[in-house]
């Protein structure tokens, strides 16, 4: 995107567009532009904003661009490759079968949902630290925990760096894990370094301290971690090593998501920077940044894909993104944040696709609401304590 571009878009968020600056973007955006225009709106834009293009003072601008794109869609996702600061509209969701729909008071669509003792939260930083006797130490945000090589502020697990009497026999290591509930997330940061983020409903076993020059060897039992890896450089050249149940991952030094849920089909590891090595019973494959393997945990086949980065791994940024992903799959993620259930109610709704951003902060009851309001399908929601009914 040029410069002249950029600036005529902010012109049409300010409300300063012209007649013919209009035409300008149209043309634009329908000369296969409509991805690009579509991110850096969301990424660029607050919900204010894209709120007031339709007040009473931005009506010229807006009535200038709908007249001329009237239904056309103008939203089909983007792949948005190592972004490292995410800015987002978080009250947003944009759906390929709807046009580029602002969320307004107007846009809002009948239904009343039904609320009875609505007791779903968003998640926050929590965990389970299980120590080598098996004590259970709750972290919660905002409390402390300090022990001898290991502290935490509430939202981090920082591991102290012990150095290893080196004997004739082989020292041994003692394990921890650290288990994030359902509504929960957590950082680590481990002895050698390695910093892990850790998604709602997982569980990490690592050492308390490695063994130098001897391979780094971690476990991801079950859930999604995104990893941040001590080169090995810094380690007498030891390798690193993650485990999950079908799979394993060499790497040198690099950053990587693995998503090995007990509830779905497939174990997805996504390279972002770096180089691995990812191994099953079946297969070796090497990955490139960008790339994504895919095991089928039932015939452990093991495929190659392109990736798409950002929304692989926007979870750890505080954002959830969606791209031509089933409701089904969506309400899956969502239950886990919120630590809630769903009940489709209406069956069909399960395979309706469509793609969103939105912040991990904002209530159920908010989500649901753009869902609703942006989308062209028709979904009716009933909250009953922690249970979400869609048909």
């Amino acid at each position: 995107m040029n410069q002249r571009t950029e600036k005529i878009i902010a012109n049409y968020f300010d409300g300063k567009i012209s007649d013919s600056e209009a035409n300008e973007l149209i043309a634009w955006i329908e000369k296969g532009n409509r991805d690009v225009f579509n991110e850096y709106v969301i990424l660029n834009f607050s919900t204010e904003q894209l709120q007031a293009v339709k007040s009473d003072k931005k009506e010229m601008s807006w009535n200038i661009i709908s007249s001329k794109i009237n239904n056309k869609r103008l939203v089909q996702g983007i792949p948005l490759y190592k972004r490292s600061v995410f800015k987002y509209a978080a009250a947003i969701l944009i759906f390929v079968s709807a046009g580029y729909i602002f969320l307004t008071k107007d846009s809002v669509v009948d239904n009343t949902p039904i609320i009875v003792n609505n007791n779903i939260t968003a998640g926050t930083d929590k965990a389970i630290l299980t120590l080598e006797d098996g004590t259970n130490i709750t972290l919660e945000k905002g409390q402390q925990y300090t022990s001898k090589n290991v502290e935490s502020n509430g939202k981090d697990l920082i591991y102290v760096p012990k150095q290893i009497i080196q004997t004739k026999s082989k020292p041994s290591l003692a394990y921890n894990y650290l288990t994030i509930p359902r509504g929960g997330q957590y950082f680590v940061k481990l002895s050698d370094g390695t910093q892990v983020w850790l998604n709602s409903e997982s569980q990490l076993k690592y050492p308390v301290n490695f063994i130098e020059g001897e391979t780094r060897l971690v476990e991801l039992v079950y859930g999604e971690a995104y990893f941040d890896v001590s080169p090995s450089t810094n380690h007498s050249n030891s390798k690193f090593k993650v485990l999950t149940g079908i799979q394993e991952v060499e790497v040198l030094g690099t950053e990587f998501n693995i998503k090995a849920y007990q509830d779905e089909e497939y174990v997805y590891t996504t390279l972002v920077e770096g180089k691995v090595a990812v191994k099953n019973s079946l297969t070796r494959s090497q990955l490139i940044p960008g790339q994504q393997a895919i095991i089928n945990i039932d015939t452990e086949n093991l495929d190659i894909a392109e990736a798409d980065i950002y929304r692989e791994t926007s979870w750890k940024e505080g954002v959830f993104s969606f791209r031509k992903k089933p409701l089904k799959d969506i309400m899956r993620v969502l239950a886990r944040w919120y630590d809630m259930d769903v009940v489709f109610e209406s069956k069909n709704l399960k395979e309706e696709r469509f793609i969103g951003t939105l912040d991990k902060s904002q209530s159920i009851e908010s989500i649901l609401l753009s869902i609703k309001n942006t989308s062209n399908i028709n979904i009716v929601y009933k909250i009953k304590n922690k249970t979400i009914y869609l048909k």
